[in-house]
């Protein structure tokens, strides 16, 4: 069996568990049934829009937003599913901050609940640059299910990749 390398910092009884899901090909079907609503944010305004939705309903006086984007060569380079970046620029005698907010392409077409851990996620960062404990109380605070939604989103992840190797397998789906 392959090595899950998106649960690689579970336990391994868990990690047999969804190998055992996989071997019966029922990930992707547990997955559809419960989270089957696509969202509608399309395009990077209505991502922005988005975004800025979530920001002022739970971090009202953390720093503007600059620009969100989706970003087709996030995952690959980056080898990240999202990120914030902070831009500095001088303007004549004062000193600029842009924050911006890039979500991988993936999450176009992913399920609505997905979507919103990422965003949650990279929100997060705005008060809290480590992976820390008051980091995932903030990201608990804006989303309640956090850590499950984290945990199905691996699991899409997981799936996406098997069924990326199904279809460049020779006979396979094209």
């Amino acid at each position: 069996m392959s090595p899950l390398k998106y649960l690689a910092g579970y336990s391994p009884h868990l990690q047999m568990r969804v190998q055992e899901l996989i071997a019966q090909g029922r990930l992707g079907t547990l997955l559809a049934e419960k989270y089957g609503q696509p969202h509608g944010v399309r395009n990077d305004g209505q991502l922005y829009d988005y975004v800025q939705a979530l920001k002022e309903r739970h971090l009202k006086k953390s720093a503007p937003l600059g620009k969100v984007i989706y970003d087709a060569r996030l995952q690959v380079m980056k080898h990240a599913l999202g990120t914030h970046t902070t831009i500095s620029r001088v303007q004549g005698s004062r000193l600029k901050a842009s924050r911006e907010i890039r979500i991988a392409s993936v999450f176009r077409e992913a399920p609505a609940e997905f979507l919103r851990t990422i965003v949650v996620h990279e929100l997060a960062h705005l008060k809290e640059a480590e992976h820390n404990k008051a980091f995932y109380q903030l990201c608990t605070h804006i989303e309640p299910d956090y850590h499950q939604l984290e945990f199905d989103l691996r699991l899409y992840l997981t799936q996406l990749e098997l069924e990326q190797a199904e279809q460049a397998r020779p006979g396979g789906i094209r």
